[in-house]
């Protein structure tokens, strides 16, 4: 019963078999037929795969992409500056002008957070993936549910206007009748 009500949902509402149409279409008429809910909340089924390095690697995208970070890291680079190259030139310095160690640093720094911050943005279009699919199936069972709305309103107008005509036609009888009478008897 339930296959044959998905095999006319596919038929009536996409104007194709059922074997014709692709997995997402036959599944989303399976949800139209169970009146089943379609939406999910993808942030939350995505969250639960995570494993710990890929929440840590998002942490870590999150922070450096913070004003937080940019303001610790402003902070400590003017300290740097400062304490190396106007603080302490008298004695022995530890990375003195054009401040080596620093660069060394920054580049340690950004070919560690380049990778971590890509990972980041991979899952995030996986996710953003997902969700395009979720929307893309509720999509098409808010449409497909609307034309179906369309027809059962357009079936009930049809009815509507049957009965309209049928008693219309039952009045006009009538009103023969009783003009066939009145002619009976005033012609008489």
């Amino acid at each position: 019963m339930m296959d044959q009500n998905v095999k006319e949902l596919a038929t009536k509402l996409l104007r194709t078999g059922y074997d014709d149409l692709p997995e997402r279409e036959k599944r989303v008429l399976r949800r139209i037929a169970k009146r089943v809910v379609i939406s999910e909340n993808v942030n939350e089924q995505f969250h639960e795969k995570l494993t710990f390095g890929q929440r840590l690697a998002d942490q870590v995208a999150a922070f450096g992409g913070s004003w937080t970070f940019i303001t610790i890291f402003a902070v400590t680079l003017a300290a740097w500056v400062l304490l190396n190259g106007w603080l302490l030139p008298q004695r022995e310095i530890f990375d003195p002008y054009p401040f080596i160690f620093l660069n060394l640093i920054l580049s340690m720094l950004a070919a560690i957070q380049a990778p971590v911050i890509m990972m980041s943005q991979n899952r995030q279009t996986s996710k953003d993936r997902l969700a395009a699919n979720n929307d893309y199936e509720v999509n098409l069972k808010a449409e497909l549910e609307i034309m179906n709305l369309h027809e059962k309103i357009d079936d009930l107008r049809m009815r509507q206007v049957e009965t309209l005509v049928n008693r219309q036609n039952e009045q006009m009888l009538q009103l023969q009748s009783l003009i066939d009478k009145i002619d009976s008897q005033g012609g008489a």
